[in-house]
């Protein structure tokens, strides 16, 4: 600007600086090799023989479209830039309401139950706050980031625009390499920031459910999708169109027991979670099955084998780690045993469970059950399961009315999602 108003102030001095100060000539051809303005007799100097030499018009056209492109892109660039920053700024506000929402609820749930929950609450409510500091700060980061990219490009731009007022001999001869930056310079998106609760707290009935509880929201953080595996279908058994609910229909005039079906997932490590709903059967068997050297074991028995035979296969050693209920009210578990006859444990149920838990373990060589009817209440664990091969969650819904239904994670992780 200063160069501007001494130009309009001193014509003459202005006049001067468009001639050569060799040959007082006027400047029209610029010399590529030199990057300098020169005069037609300057061109045919020794000094600038054999160099590439333009019309100055020429040039400033080519330096000014550059220019414009270059400012055209960053304005865009800071376009990008504004709307993140907004979009960031809504997030922090979303996030807040969220914890805020999350705090309330929290606190109304604890004031049922302070006189034995203080401790607890305290306990929930940092937790809470631990991820809201998180993603808060990471939120917050990416705002200073994206601010200080915000500036850098306006001082670009502001540069960029402050060079299409100066004269053409200052353009032509500016070697300060801002267009080669302005022209590479792109806006770096920040990382995108999980805005999941890693648990939701809920209040059982009781405090001394609250162990229990905490226990079964630790392993429904791993909950998985199954569906059941049509392949090598028993006949005796008929699977729904979304292969999430299987029931028991004999229709051949030998019967067997119900061989039982797979899970179409299967896990060689980690830790996977998953639901079952029986509330309308009377006798089921679940679990995990992992294949085993017992390869020789019949799963078929027919009807009027001992009915304790037709338990005998649900064991470690034949590959099973699975829980089960006869005759409406017996549940059972079977552990591994040295001997080829099963230890067939009796469990006591306080509450029928309508809705079963399995937890698997795979590295920690661990399977769980869960009464999720009752609070999330364990059934029974199996620990140091030796797992060879890979694992498949195993249903059989036995020879009773009534269907097995998988229940699907998405009730749940409505609850995690923001």
């Amino acid at each position: 600007m200063e160069r501007i108003r001494e130009s309009k102030l001193n014509p003459e001095k202005e006049l001067k600086r468009n001639l050569c100060v060799h040959h007082e000539e006027k400047l029209l051809l610029f010399c590529k090799e030199d990057r300098k303005v020169i005069c037609w007799l300057c061109e045919r100097s020794q000094e600038h023989h054999g160099h590439h030499t333009f019309p100055t018009e020429e040039v400033v056209k080519e330096c000014q479209e550059k220019l414009q492109a270059a400012l055209e892109r960053l304005r865009k660039e800071q376009q990008k830039a504004e709307k993140l920053e907004a979009d960031i700024r809504e997030e922090r506000t979303s996030w807040k309401y969220q914890i805020q929402t999350e705090r309330q609820r929290i606190w109304t749930e604890f004031d049922q139950l302070r006189n034995i929950l203080d401790s607890e609450e305290q306990r929930e409510l940092q937790e809470l706050e631990g991820e809201e500091k998180r993603v808060l700060d990471s939120l917050a980061e990416a705002e200073a980031e994206l601010a200080q990219q915000n500036q850098l490009v306006k001082e670009l731009i502001s540069d960029l625009e402050h060079r299409r007022k100066w004269s053409t001999v200052d353009l032509l001869q500016d070697m300060s390499g801002i267009m080669k930056w302005s022209e590479i310079w792109t806006l770096k998106k920040p990382k995108t920031v999980s805005k999941r609760l890693k648990s939701v707290f809920h209040a059982p009935d009781l405090s001394t459910m609250l162990r229990t509880y905490r226990e079964l929201t630790h392993v429904q953080c791993h909950w998985v999708d199954i569906t059941l595996n049509p392949i090598n279908l028993n006949l005796s058994l008929v699977l729904s169109e979304d292969q999430r609910k299987v029931m028991s229909v004999p229709i051949w005039p030998v019967k067997y027991t119900n061989y039982g079906i797979l899970g179409s997932q299967y896990f060689s490590s980690g830790k996977h979670y998953w639901e079952i709903d029986v509330s309308k059967k009377t006798a089921w068997i679940l679990g995990v099955y992992c294949r085993t050297r017992f390869r020789n074991i019949k799963f078929g028995v027919r009807q009027g084998t001992v009915h304790q035979n037709a338990y005998s296969r649900y064991r470690p050693q034949c590959g099973y780690w699975v829980i089960g209920l006869q005759n409406k009210f017996e549940y059972k578990a079977f552990e591994e045993t040295s001997t080829s006859h099963p230890r067939v444990l009796t469990i006591s149920m306080a509450v029928p469970p309508r809705r079963v838990g399995v937890f698997l373990d795979y590295d920690a060589g661990i399977v769980s059950f869960f009464n999720v009817t009752n609070h999330g209440s364990l059934i029974y664990k199996f620990s140091k399961c030796c797992f060879s091969h890979t694992a498949y969650p195993y249903f059989n819904p036995w020879n009773c009315p009534g269907p097995i239904i998988l229940c699907p994670p998405t009730t749940f992780l409505n609850l995690l999602s923001p």
